[in-house]
């Protein structure tokens, strides 16, 4: 009775987890979580309904993939090939885990940009033209990711390697390249560890070519017309010249989760799985670390349950892995982080 009990209990949370994933448009858990389900029923003996789970599961993934090869796909050509990396991201806004006022001001950057033909029809701009400031981890490459995954949108990703050159002129000629590119092909221009490009006019020993890319980039931005959106990432806003700010439509500062924060995240990688733990002290061991580091970990900690044949994860499965995360920061991951009190 007590075994019998206790499986109806780990259907019901993979019910739950499988609703939730449903409702939020979240495919890869709603999968995974099913998955969960099926192992859970083969162990019960219940093979005849773990295989038909497992059916469902390739039959959904498959018409999904079929669906995603109907759509045409922008490929970078010519030069913009060695420029830019393409991608097409499925991660929707209900996957992060944000704090009210940054989650409210995506959301607004989101519905602007879903009725950008309404706001242009009366002469009004929506915001396309962000820069996201904030520590390794904090979640502003996500953010890109997740903008162009709500908005159905390509991710291109602008390859640094690529575009400075020695030459500063022609690190010029490719930045206006890609600004050419974003006229002829809406999606997300992703400019990552920006301050390489940004970094304030006075700095360094080569002034004058520092200047004349900083003004080119600025010029670009200034009079691009397209409709596509423009996301630049910095882990040091300190280093961006004052007059790029004035430039961008928005910016959005993130900093490591708070502790409401730590528990939601935490719980948000443990959906499927018997988690009555002791939040509290868990937060505690969690706190100043990136938000990426505390998915990776509670990731850790599912692993070691799902490898040890376990559906519970345990105290002792996070602390140690949070533990191990902490460890393995780099100095320079680890700048700006609340030591833990």
């Amino acid at each position: 009775m007590v075994l019998r009990l206790g499986g109806l209990m780990s259907t019901a949370r993979h019910l739950l987890a499988i609703l939730e994933s449903h409702v939020e448009g979240d495919s890869p858990n709603l999968y995974s979580t099913a998955l969960q389900a099926a192992a859970r029923e083969a162990e019960l003996g219940h093979t005849k309904v773990a295989a038909k789970l497992r059916d469902l599961v390739e039959r959904g993934r498959s018409r999904e993939s079929a669906a995603a090869s109907t759509i045409p796909l922008a490929q970078p050509r010519g030069e913009l090939a060695n420029l830019v990396a393409v991608s097409y991201p499925h991660v929707g806004a209900s996957s992060m885990v944000l704090p009210a006022e940054r989650r409210s001001r995506l959301e607004r950057i989101l519905l602007e940009q879903s009725q950008h033909h309404k706001l242009r029809s009366f002469n009004l701009a929506p915001r396309r033209k962000l820069l996201l400031v904030g520590p390794p981890g904090s979640g502003k490459t996500m953010t890109a990711s997740v903008i162009a995954g709500e908005l159905r949108l390509p991710l291109f990703t602008i390859l640094l390697e690529g575009v400075i050159t020695k030459f500063m002129g022609e690190t010029a000629q490719k930045l206006r390249t890609i600004f050419d590119s974003m006229t002829r092909a809406r999606g997300v221009y992703f400019f990552d560890e920006f301050d390489a490009i940004g970094a304030r006019r006075s700095a360094g020993n080569d002034v004058g070519e520092i200047r004349r890319v900083l003004n080119s980039f600025l010029s670009l931005l200034e009079n691009d017309q397209s409709e596509s959106l423009i996301i630049a990432a910095t882990n040091h806003p300190n280093l961006l010249d004052a007059a790029l700010f004035r430039r961008f439509d928005d910016v959005l500062e993130y900093v490591h989760p708070q502790r409401g924060e730590i528990q939601r995240l935490m719980r948000s990688q443990l959906i499927g799985f018997k988690a009555e733990l002791p939040w509290e002290p868990l937060i505690e061991c969690a706190n100043g670390l990136s938000y990426a580091d505390i998915v990776r970990a509670s990731q850790e900690a599912a692993k070691s349950a799902v490898l040890q044949d376990r559906d519970t994860v345990s105290e002792d499965d996070l602390r140690i892995a949070l533990s191990e995360r902490r460890s393995s920061t780099t100095p320079e991951q680890g700048l700006g982080r609340e030591a833990p009190k």
